[in-house]
């Protein structure tokens, strides 16, 4: 895939050929597995979360791939520390060509059993945190008329599900407040671009550390996908921002195509099967950490990586977001091959005839 260098979007390159890229929540999870693929790229990579001891794992692993690395130990939720975040990138990398939001944190629980301060941190994480790294990234990008902001979504920003209402309501707040966003921009004429990625269930250590009151150990919404599914489909948004939207996983595409045509039985269906579907059979443990109001991989030896513990069933590709990538030259194919094929059927009756 060739990255080359443009004056508008997410493409741009820096003098030297390199590319700053900012990535949220780049502890563990999406993030993580993100800060080390734009590595594997060559990007400068400022990599922004709580926790210092897997930060700085993190960026270890995005030297190794190739990058370099800022790690940066900010609360997303803070609006001046993620400005003042923003300013150091463009002091010490350069200009920010790339600013990825995928921090957040959650509660697990039926709404009634969610309390009001739970209720207002996860959503200053999770919703807050992203409308302050994208507002930090316009001041920068805004000016030079060009970059690229990509809001890590999820199929549940536009279908929500059973015990999940806190991380539910802040995606489709991100989602709102993107939509919002990309009219001004197109109003504006700007060059700065923004995009979604809506991803399935992942293989992430959330369900190791969120904060949960459900009797049994939370899981994701099979089919589960590798982390490196979401980083790998983040990139390419980065480099293709002029779609508005990317939905990852053939799950997420039967969810929203199923939310537009049929979401009251889609409510019914995720009444019956919600429930068992996001636990396993496995008892939560009492002495599991939680994220919610402190880091749990803030000091060594504790680092959760990219992986959470659903490898052994966790799908490493996505066919169906390879054929959305491959969609104009697969068009394209279909269309020579059925032009073939209607020659031919031509041919074969005229000399029938």
């Amino acid at each position: 895939m060739s990255r080359g260098s443009t004056p508008r979007g997410g493409r741009h390159r820096g003098a030297d050929g390199t590319r700053v890229v900012v990535v949220t929540g780049a502890s563990g999870g999406v993030g993580r597995a993100t800060a080390r693929a734009f590595g594997a790229d060559g990007a400068a990579v400022a990599l922004i979360a709580r926790g210092e001891h897997a930060l700085e794992r993190a960026a270890q692993e995005v030297r190794e791939a190739g990058g370099r690395a800022l790690p940066l130990v900010v609360d997303v939720s803070d609006a001046e520390a993620v400005d003042a975040a923003a300013a150091r990138v463009e002091e010490e990398l350069g200009p920010i060509d790339v600013w990825v939001n995928a921090a957040f944190s959650t509660v697990f629980a039926p709404v009634p059993e969610i309390r009001p301060e739970e209720l207002r941190r996860a959503t200053e994480v999770t919703y807050f945190g992203f409308v302050h790294g994208t507002q930090a990234a316009l001041r920068h990008m805004t000016p030079r008329d060009r970059g690229t902001i990509v809001q890590v979504g999820s199929a549940l920003a536009e279908r929500s599900v059973p015990l999940q209402a806190v991380y539910c309501g802040a995606k489709h707040a991100i989602q709102g407040f993107t939509e919002s966003l990309r009219c001004e921009l197109l109003h504006d004429r700007s060059g700065v671009r923004v995009t979604m990625v809506q991803m399935p269930g992942l293989n992430t250590p959330q369900f190791s550390w969120v904060l949960t009151r459900l009797p049994r150990h939370p899981r994701p919404v099979a089919p589960v996908y590798q982390p490196e599914v979401a980083a790998e489909a983040v990139l390419y948004a980065a480099d293709h921002p002029e779609r508005r939207m990317y939905w990852v996983g053939g799950s997420t595409v039967a969810t929203l195509l199923g939310q537009k045509l049929a979401p009251g039985l889609l409510d019914r269906y995720l009444a019956r099967t919600g429930y068992d579907g996001q636990q396993t059979d496995d008892p939560v443990d009492p002495s599991r950490p939680v994220n919610l109001w402190k880091p749990p991989d803030d000091t060594a030896p504790a680092d959760y990586g990219a992986h959470g513990v659903f490898d052994d069933e966790a799908h490493p590709r996505s066919l169906q977001f390879w054929l959305s990538r491959h969609r104009r030259p697969l068009a394209l194919a279909t269309a020579v091959t059925g032009a073939a094929a209607a020659a031919l059927a031509g041919s074969v009756r005229r000399r029938a005839g």
